[in-house]
């Protein structure tokens, strides 16, 4: 895989023309369920996916420090990473998303948060303008409710299968995950793709047909 400026790309593509790109190559899966929104519909994120597999747990009293693994995906995440947990959807009861992980995140130079599951500390995260999609927000702890049970091991997020190393983006439409083994085909075809569309609305803006247009540029 190429090395990729992940910032430039995040303000350059979108998670329409990305997920239209994987569809052409019979990848019809890499989209995350809609209920995964994000928590500033203005921000968009485009990193490599660090994944964490949370568990459902029952009691509070749990013998040594229910937040090791998470705690270890966290200090462990390097520029350009995306902590991508899988909850099993926001009815898994906790938020594993915080304020205090956002900050600790940031200054790793991880680019953002995905989770299925629950995000607090919403006001906060918004002020620091670190983009997080999540299944829902709410205030409750993991602790006693769930647990990150392992880090860097495939996961289903928001429907999607997502390896640590594959390549996540979101935006205000969703979010795409981006096998790490096409992630160089994929990219060169949307940003060629993206061109074509700009040709397309150019035209339509000059008067010409909807259908004499996507004859000509095959885009829609």
């Amino acid at each position: 895989m190429k090395s990729y400026d992940f910032a430039a790309l995040a303000n350059r593509l979108n998670s329409a023309v990305l997920s239209d790109v994987l569809d052409e190559i019979g990848l019809t899966n890499q989209a995350m369920l809609p209920y995964v929104r994000p928590l500033d519909d203005g921000l968009a994120v485009f990193g490599r996916a660090r994944t964490g597999l949370y568990m459902n747990t029952y009691s509070v009293e749990e013998h040594g420090n229910p937040y090791e693994v998470e705690i270890a995906l966290v200090d462990d995440l390097k520029p350009g990473d995306i902590a991508v947990l899988a909850c099993d959807g926001p009815t898994a009861r906790i938020a594993p998303w915080g304020e205090l992980l956002t900050t600790a995140s940031r200054m790793r130079g991880a680019v953002g948060c995905v989770t299925d599951g629950l995000v607090r500390d919403v006001r906060l995260i918004r002020d620091l303008q670190f983009p997080v999609f999540a299944g829902g927000i709410g205030p409750l702890d993991s602790k006693g409710r769930g647990k990150m049970m392992a880090m860097d091991v495939p996961v289903t997020c928001g429907g999607a299968p997502v390896r640590s190393g594959d390549l996540v983006f979101g935006d205000v439409d969703g979010v795409v995950v981006i096998p790490a083994d096409v992630a160089d085909r994929v990219i060169e075809a949307a940003v060629t793709k993206l061109e074509s569309e700009s040709m397309t609305r150019a035209e339509l803006l000059n008067g010409a047909l909807l259908a004499e247009v996507y004859a000509k540029y095959g885009v829609l």
